[in-house]
This record gives structure tokens, sequence and C-alpha cells, in this order.
């Protein structure tokens, strides 16, 4: 996979926004930049972050995969 450090990152960056985001939630504090989730409703945008933390696993977890690896695995 040639895009894996693009993966990566992007999946770092979602879960760690998404987490401290809800966090910040809890304290009564938000991003600035993430400020159009908060016009949606506090129900959608607790959603949304969620999402974003669950999309940055995944990332996170299909970067890591050595899918080379998986298919020998899988043909044995």
């Amino acid at each position: 996979m040639k895009n894996k450090g693009l993966l990566l990152l992007l999946g770092y960056l979602l879960f760690s926004l998404g987490i401290t985001s809800i966090v910040m939630e809890l304290v009564g504090t938000h991003w600035y930049f993430l400020a159009w989730l908060e016009r949606t409703g506090r129900l959608m945008a607790f959603v949304l972050k969620l999402l974003m933390i669950m999309v940055g696993v995944l990332l996170i977890v299909f970067a890591r995969t050595d899918w080379e690896q998986e298919k020998k695995d899988s043909s044995e």
C-alpha cells in the first residue's frame, strides 16, 4: 500500500480530534474550526464526533494491516 503514511496520519487526526472534541464538550469549550458541527444540534454533533473516532480507528487498522501476509495466511 503506497498511501500508508497518509492514511495513518488522517486516521490519527480524526481519532484525536474526535476524542478531544468530546472531552472539550464535557468541559464546556469546543474547537473553533469544528463549530459547524454544533449548528446541526447537540445529538447530531455528538454522533458525528463518534463517527470521526470510528473512521479514524478503521483507517489506522487498515493502514497497519499487511494485506500480502493476510492473503498468504488465508490461502493456506
